[in-house]
């Protein structure tokens, strides 16, 4: 199947026909869904404080969604620890394309001076969920203590974007209890439609490698130039702590500008080009800033020019916001969370991806054929009951991107059910001519798996060379229930598609042209000592069996090539061999270099072997290592 229409909005006439109704009816809206009660607060975890909840009218003279417009500096957390929701909301700050969809019908949404009769207390806003964007419906009423808003809000008190989203937020979310403790990569996704990739820059120790902190940068930089959201945070992530340094522990930043800043002053500083990374932030608080090197007055700032500074915006006041060199960031930084906005438009100026988007579940049968629960691949038995995934890599080397995502849990969270699965992939080379499900592991090479966590995205990054792979989602222990969303980028067309079927299925034609009797796995791993044809060697392989084959890459300069190719051929006709032949690509004409014929019986031995090279009964220079295994269960490869 192809890629879904993913960004497709789910838009229905509910807010319009709602709003037009308050309108006519002159009455303000009260969502019937999320009400003003404290079930929409907590389920365990009242708010510190007697909660009156309040129109914005009632708590500003004059209410607005934006003052001035939208900015990163306009929020401050709240009393619950949305730290990681607030770092979102300045991130989108930031992105014009992603607030306008988030928030859409802005100008409509807004209050009206001139005609306050159209105001009707409902907003409405849009969050990517589980592969689609849906709008979430939400009435003006905001939860308050002492006359003051307690979750987030803006700076100005006249404005009220934010406080409305994280209420429309929190009703995806169940209640704003839920919202406690969530991931900031996350509720970027559900802004964007991003695919999130976590980095534990402690465990990378990027600070003490030069090299991977280089690579890091431009990394970072290319994404955040692209449109690409970044947050960072440090653990341990259960208490908020504030250090000497005045970072703050288990605390979520945006990141709100990456760059490569010009030393020096005057025409000397563009003669030399000597340039510095830094990356900058915004504390959600609103204040509280790094003390060390590159903070808002330290003397590192003499370095720069007046015109690269104003560039820059250095402001030194304790506003939140601040810079630090690259190198302090990988050090002070535990995580980061790096949200890419695919570019999957045909028509661009930057690299685009080709995209994938598979719906899928963990679910339980007591047929192993039919099991789609197996565990990871710790769990030898059942690995292979899992969801299974295939694509190509047609280029001689591709860069994958595979982000495996299950579905938000917070809104379980009153149940005691809202923690996330533990879940991960593995990622392995099959056959080149694989099109049924793989039941058994013999020469199938597991090129990668990705973290176990219990993450609500799991993200990988790879570079694989040209074969035909599957990938299987998994969950890391056997007999787990749930659902998930695998999304696979490559630089061209994948083919990547769900396989379902376990062998060749039975039709009413199968008694005239036949149905398979058995199945063979054929897997050639190398060839030695071939002939020298052209004084350089440019070998390939073809295993053929019954008029179909699969055919290797072409190895170039070599006489003694590791093929690593394998087929699987369900068989008709047992008396017909398998035939493995050696040749070597030539412009004019290829040359015949030798090949062995197998007989593919079920007694034949199934560990590796080396054979001799002929041609029509005369031996030929070279052998070919190879491993072949047939049975006569077509579920048994």
């Amino acid at each position: 199947m192809g890629p879904p229409p993913l960004h497709s909005l789910k838009m229905s006439g509910h807010y319009a026909d709602l709003k037009n109704d308050c309108i006519r009816n002159k009455t303000l809206f009260e969502d019937p869904e999320f009400p003003a009660t404290n079930a929409s607060l907590y389920y365990n975890k009242p708010p510190p404080g007697r909660v009156k909840w309040k129109r914005p009218a009632e708590i500003s003279k004059k209410p607005h969604l934006f003052v001035e417009g939208i900015s990163s500096h306009d929020l401050n957390q709240g009393v619950v620890g949305n730290c990681w929701f607030v770092a979102a909301c300045s991130c989108l700050a930031l992105k014009p394309k992603l607030w306008q969809k988030v928030i859409p019908d802005w100008k409509e949404q807004e209050w009206d001076d001139k005609h306050p009769e159209n105001y009707a207390g409902i907003f409405h806003f849009q969050f990517w969920i589980f592969g689609e964007w849906i709008d979430v419906v939400v009435d003006d009423r905001l939860p308050t203590i002492n006359e003051e808003l307690i979750y987030c809000h803006s700076k100005d008190p006249n404005e009220f974007w934010s406080a409305l989203l994280e209420k429309a937020y929190a009703k995806l979310s169940g209640c704003y209890q839920s919202l406690e403790g969530g991931n900031t990569g996350d509720a970027v996704v559900d802004f964007s439609g991003a695919v999130s990739e976590a980095i534990s820059l402690e465990e990378g120790q990027f600070y003490k490698d030069q090299g991977k902190q280089d690579k890091l940068f431009d990394d970072l930089l290319k994404v955040y130039d692209r449109g690409g959201i970044i947050s960072c945070s440090i653990r341990p992530h259960e208490i908020e702590l504030k250090m000497i340094n005045g970072l703050v522990k288990g605390h979520a930043y945006s990141v709100t500008a990456v760059k490569r800043v010009r030393l020096g002053h005057g025409l000397l500083a563009y003669f030399k080009n000597e340039t510095i990374p830094l990356i900058r932030m915004r504390n959600p608080w609103g204040k509280i800033e790094w003390k060390g090197a590159w903070s808002d007055s330290s003397e590192e700032w003499a370095k720069v020019g007046d015109t690269e500074r104003h560039k820059l915006g250095i402001t030194v006041e304790d506003d939140g916001e601040f810079w630090m060199s690259f190198t302090d960031w990988c050090k002070f930084f535990t995580d980061a969370d790096v949200c890419r906005v695919i570019n999957t438009s045909l028509i661009s100026v930057h690299k685009t991806w080709n995209e994938y988007v598979h719906f899928g579940s963990w679910s339980k049968n007591a047929d192993p054929l039919l099991n789609r629960c197996g565990g990871c691949a710790n769990h030898k038995r059942t690995f292979l009951q899992n969801p299974q995934y295939l694509f190509d890599v047609t280029k001689e080397t591709d860069e994958v991107l595979i982000s495996l995502q299950q579905r938000d849990m917070k809104i379980h969270r009153p149940q005691g059910h809202g923690e996330n699965l533990t879940i991960g992939f593995g990622i392995f080379k099959v056959e080149l001519n694989r099109k049924y499900r793989l039941h058994d592991i013999l020469t199938q090479k597991c090129v990668n798996t990705s973290t176990y966590i219990n993450a609500r995205t799991v993200f990988m990054r790879i570079s694989l060379t040209q074969g035909r792979y599957v990938i299987f989602p998994t969950t890391f222990q056997p007999f787990t229930l749930g659902d998930f969303m695998l999304r696979v980028f490559t630089d061209v067309e994948s083919g990547c598609r769900e396989l379902t079927v376990d062998k060749p299925q039975v039709k009413c034609w199968s008694s005239i042209i036949g149905y398979p009797q058995a199945v063979t796995h054929v897997y050639v791993h190398s060839a030695e000592g071939l002939q020298n044809q052209d004084r350089t060697g440019d070998p390939y392989v073809i295993i053929s069996c019954e008029g179909k084959s699969v055919k290797s890459t072409i190895h170039k300069d070599t006489l003694n090539p590791e093929f690593a190719t394998s087929g699987v051929f369900y068989r008709k006709k047992l008396s017909k061999p398998i035939t493995v032949q050696v040749w070597n690509s030539n412009a004019v004409k290829d040359e015949f270099m030798g090949q062995v014929v197998l007989s593919g019986s079920v007694n034949d031995p199934t560990e590796p072997q080396r054979l001799q090279l002929t041609d029509q009964g005369r031996q030929m220079p070279g052998t070919i290592g190879l491993r072949i295994v047939t049975s006569v269960q077509l579920t048994a490869i």
